[in-house]
């Protein structure tokens, strides 16, 4: 019997100049959105930039696949307002990675369109959802929200994505001292009768307006200390280094929360992310004063191999840290709901 050695295949590996391997890709799919968020939008309607046509995403998500990437997540503006999002989620989820496992695909959302959508979103394939949500008071709720009946809707969208068979869902919380720090502990409960991940985000510079200030920050020891009060709370392994939360569970087992601590505890030296925003330019940090216009070359007839050339070229240039609360800090060129999630 004749025996074919076995090759091993080299996968490919997107690196910057820090030594980082970068394998998680965020798309912003639209800068639209239909909640104004006093922390993120001003008010004004509209988006501000324009979006590519369906296929378009595909081609560019194909490309960072095809170089290493191993998890991507759709993001906005609202992600779900979005034509075209369930045929751009079935083809997504047919794609592996070049190491010929299943590609890791999430969106996050904030939930409004989900009572609708989440049966078809999980019939397409999507195997991740996060939820946006920012209070679990109704009045709260709406305050931040600016929009009236928005906390029914989301939470029967949060119930109808369980039904729909999404499992370990994700609630994402910006908290804002002094705003909505006092849903620090109801938070703690939601995730306990909700069987839901409640994840505390600190509140970056990143809004349309000028509310950020070091004092609306509130640090993880304090976040903790408050949770406690509910029940004690117990740290969990992070699965790997990139992780960007640290998790913890109760210590009767029951629930997880998972703490974001980007500015009072920084995670800078292990970051696996890169960005593409919905005009297609990459952004290799939140905090980038600089883009790469990766669509206008693919609009100028450049081949997929240029196209990665460029890609390739652009990580290689991703920044060490990000310089919150240092003098001459610049907040980015753009706002959070331009930038994508």
């Amino acid at each position: 019997m004749t025996h074919t050695p076995q090759v091993e295949v080299e996968i490919p590996k997107l690196m910057d100049s820090h030594g980082r391997q970068i394998h998680d890709l965020r798309v912003s799919v639209t800068d639209r959105c239909n909640y104004k968020c006093v922390y993120c939008r001003s008010g004004e309607s509209g988006a501000l930039y324009s979006e590519l046509e369906i296929g378009q995403y595909l081609r560019l998500i194909r490309l960072f696949i095809s170089l290493g990437i191993q998890k991507v997540r759709l993001t906005g503006g609202e992600p779900l307002l979005r034509p075209g999002l369930l045929e751009l989620v079935e083809e997504l989820a047919r794609l592996r990675t070049p190491g010929g496992g299943k590609l890791d695909l999430a969106v996050t959302t904030n939930g409004h369109l989900l009572p609708k959508l989440a049966a078809p979103l999980k019939a397409a394939g999507l195997g991740r959802l996060t939820v946006s949500m920012d209070a679990v008071d109704e009045i709260v709720f709406e305050e931040i929200t600016r929009i009236p009946g928005s906390f029914k809707t989301v939470l029967a969208g949060i119930r109808a994505a369980k039904a729909a068979g999404f499992t370990s869902i994700k609630i994402n919380c910006v908290l804002m001292r002094g705003f909505n720090d006092g849903q620090i502990e109801g938070f703690a409960k939601f995730a306990r009768d909700e069987e839901v991940v409640v994840r505390f985000i600190e509140f970056m510079p990143l809004e349309e307006g000028r509310l950020w200030k070091p004092e609306t920050v509130i640090p993880l020891p304090e976040l903790v200390e408050r949770i406690s009060r509910v029940m004690p709370l117990l740290p969990i392994a992070a699965r790997d280094v990139s992780e960007t939360a640290r998790r913890y569970t109760f210590a009767d087992g029951v629930g997880e929360i998972g703490i974001i601590a980007p500015v009072s505890q920084a995670f800078c030296g292990a970051c696996s992310r890169i960005r593409l925003t919905s005009d297609g330019k990459i952004r290799t940090c939140l905090f980038s004063q600089s883009e790469y216009d990766l669509y206008a070359r693919m609009r100028m007839g450049e081949s997929d191999e240029d196209l990665s050339a460029y890609i390739v070229a652009a990580v290689l240039g991703k920044e060490a840290r990000h310089h919150i609360g240092e003098p001459g800090f610049l907040k980015p060129s753009r706002s959070m709901v331009h930038i994508g999630g």
